[in-house]
C-alpha cells in the first residue's frame, strides 16, 4: 500500500516527458487524469476530503451499501458522477464485437489447447462496467479495509482506546465513507478508461461473460495508424484468451483472490513518523507565531501512516500469477494473429506502453484495493512460454495450468531452464499428465499405509514373528540354543 491513502498516488506525467511529450501509442494510453488526484498527505487535502464526505453523509450512511468497513453506496454514487451521462452502446457496434468476438475464438483454436469458453458476448459503456465489475471489486477491497480498521485500532496507545470506544461506531463510519470515497473516485477514473472485462489481467467481470467496451475502443485508437477493424478484432481476441483461462483454469480466480485476503491478514500500520513530526511542531509552546508557522509545515507534510503486511509473500505471488496470465495471453494473441493482421506488432507495442502508463494490474490493485507489488514482468513471462512451448509443444504448455503446483514461480521468469528441464523429464516417461501423476503419488502413499497397517496387525509386538507360526520342537524362544 502506498503512502497516499487508500491507493492513491499524484498523477505522473514523467513518462510522456521522457518521451518529448509524443504518445507514439495514443491506442491504449491513459490521459493525465487517471492518477485520480492527489488524495495524498496535505491538511488541505484532508479537509477537503472530509467536506466531500460531509456532503454525503445522510443518505449513504443509511443505506445498507453504507455499513462496513467501506460505504460502497457512496463510492458507487461517487464513481457515476466521474462517469457522467454515458450513451448506450449502438447496435451496430453491438453487432461488431460479437462478430469479432467468433473470429477471435476461431482464431485462437490454433494457438491453445484450452477450447472456448463459450458464455455470453457484450458490449458494454463505463456505467456498465461499474455495475458488472463492482461485487468483484468489493470483495478483494473488503478484506484490506476491515484489516485497515482493526489495524488502525492496534496501532492506538491503550489510554486513547478507551477514550475512544464510545465515539468507536462513528469513527467506524467515518473511515467507511473515507475508504468508499477514495474507492469511487479509482473506480469512475477507471470505468472511463477500461477496455474490456478483464482489461487489467484481473477477472473483474461475472463469470462467463466476454464483455468489450467499444465506444472507448474508438476514442483510443485515434493516435495509432491500424483500422478500426482490426484493433477491434485484436482487443477481442486478448480478451478471449483470457476468458478461455479463466473458464478452464477454475482455481486461478480464487488464487487470486485469496491472495488479496492472506495480504490484507497482516496488514500493520506504522505511525510512529506522526507522532515525531507532532513533537517537532512543538504546537505545545503557545507562541501564535510559532503555531502558524507550524501550521503552515503541516500544509506538506504526508500524514498518511505507513502500511505494510507481514503476508507480503501474497503480494509477491500474486505479482507471478499476474505475469504468467498475461504473458501466456501475449504469446497466444500473437501466434493466433501475427500472420493474420499485419498491425499486431504494433498494436502488441502499444499495449505495453498503456500497461506502463497506467493501465496495469498492480496500478490498479494499488489505486483500487491498496495492495502495491512491482510491476509483473510480462515480458519476461511471455518468454518463458514460448520456451516451453518449443521444448514440449503447445499441448503440455497449457497443461501446466492445470495446478497451481505446476507452475512456474517468480525466479524461473529470470531463469526458465531449471523450470523446462524439469517438463522435459517428465517427459520421458510418457504425456505430461500433472493430475494423474498427483493421484499416481497419492494411491502409492495409500497403499504404503495400508502395507503398515497391515504389518502392525500381524506383528503386534514388533519381534517380526507370526504369532501364529507353530513352535518347532527345541525352540524355547530365546537364544540359548546357539550358545
Amino acid at each position: 500500500m502506498n503512502n497516499h491513502g487508500f491507493g492513491f498516488r499524484p498523477g505522473d506525467d514523467d513518462d510522456d516527458d521522457r518521451n518529448d511529450g509524443q504518445n507514439n501509442f495514443g491506442f491504449f494510453s491513459f490521459g493525465p487524469g487517471m492518477g485520480g488526484g492527489n488524495m495524498g498527505g496535505g491538511l488541505g487535502d484532508m479537509l477537503n476530503q472530509f467536506g466531500q464526505m460531509l456532503s454525503g453523509m445522510g443518505s449513504s450512511m443509511n443505506s445498507p451499501d453504507g455499513q462496513g468497513a467501506v460505504n460502497y453506496a457512496l463510492a458507487e454514487r461517487i464513481a457515476r458522477q466521474q462517469i457522467g451521462r454515458v450513451q448506450p452502446v449502438p447496435a451496430n457496434q453491438v453487432t461488431a464485437v460479437t462478430d469479432a468476438v467468433r473470429l477471435a475464438e476461431l482464431w485462437l483454436d490454433d494457438a491453445t489447447e484450452l477450447p472456448t469458453a463459450s458464455g455470453r458476448v457484450e458490449a458494454w459503456n463505463a456505467e456498465t462496467w461499474l455495475e458488472q465489475t463492482l461485487p468483484v471489486w468489493k470483495r478483494m477491497v473488503t478484506p484490506v479495509a476491515e484489516r485497515m480498521n482493526e489495524a488502525q485500532l492496534e496501532s492506538l496507545p491503550e489510554e486513547a482506546r478507551q477514550m475512544i470506544g464510545p465515539m468507536l461506531q462513528m469513527m467506524n463510519q467515518m473511515s467507511g465513507m473515507n475508504f468508499g470515497m477514495q474507492l469511487g473516485n479509482a473506480l469512475g477514473d477507471l470505468a472511463r478508461q477500461a477496455l474490456t472485462g478483464s482489461d487489467f489481467g484481473l477477472p473483474v467481470a461475472p463469470a462467463g461473460v466476454t464483455a468489450v467496451l467499444p465506444v472507448h475502443l474508438r476514442e483510443m485508437s485515434k493516435g495509432l495508424d491500424v483500422p478500426e477493424q482490426e484493433a477491434l478484432v485484436y482487443l477481442c481476441v486478448r480478451e478471449v484468451a483470457r476468458q478461455r483461462l479463466f473458464k478452464h483454469v477454475p482455481w486461478l480466480v480464487e488464487r487470486l483472490v485469496s491472495s488479496v485476503e492472506e495480504y490484507a491478514a497482516g496488514l500493520v500500520i506504522d505511525t510512529s513518523h506522526i507522532e515525531e513530526a507532532a513533537r517537532e511542531l512543538n504546537l505545545e509552546s503557545g507562541d501564535p507565531a510559532q503555531i502558524q508557522d507550524a501550521m503552515q509545515r503541516l500544509q506538506g507534510m504526508d500524514l498518511s501512516p505507513r502500511i505494510s503486511s507481514r503476508n507480503a509473500a501474497a503480494a509477491a505471488r500474486l505479482e507471478t500469477m499476474l505475469a504468467l496470465v498475461e504473458g501466456w495471453v501475449e504469446l497466444v494473441v500473437t501466434e493466433a494473429i501475427g500472420d493474420r493482421i499485419p498491425s499486431t506488432a504494433a498494436m502488441n507495442e502499444a499495449w505495453r506502453r498503456r500497461r506502463a502508463t497506467g493501465g496495469s494490474a498492480e496500478q490498479a490493485f494499488s489505486r483500487v484495493v491498496g495492495i502495491e507489488f512491482a510491476a509483473p514482468k510480462v515480458a519476461e513471462a511471455m518468454e518463458l512460454w514460448r520456451r516451453v512451448e518449443v521444448a514440449v509443444g503447445v499441448k503440455r504448455r497449457d497443461a501446466v495450468w492445470d495446478h497451481p503446483d505446476f507452475l512456474p514461480v517468480a525466479s524461473d521468469l529470470e531463469n526458465s531452464a531449471e523450470f523446462i528441464d524439469g517438463l522435459l523429464d517428465e517427459g520421458d516417461a510418457g504425456d505430461f499428465d500433472p493430475i494423474a501423476e498427483i493421484d499416481a503419488l497419492e494411491k502409492m502413499l495409500a497403499e504404503e499405509a495400508d502395507r503398515k497397517s497391515s504389518a502392525e496387525d500381524t506383528d503386534p509386538d514388533g519381534s517380526g514373528d507370526d504369532p501364529s507360526d507353530p513352535v518347532e520342537p527345541g525352540d524355547d524362544g530365546d537364544d540359548r540354543r546357539n550358545s
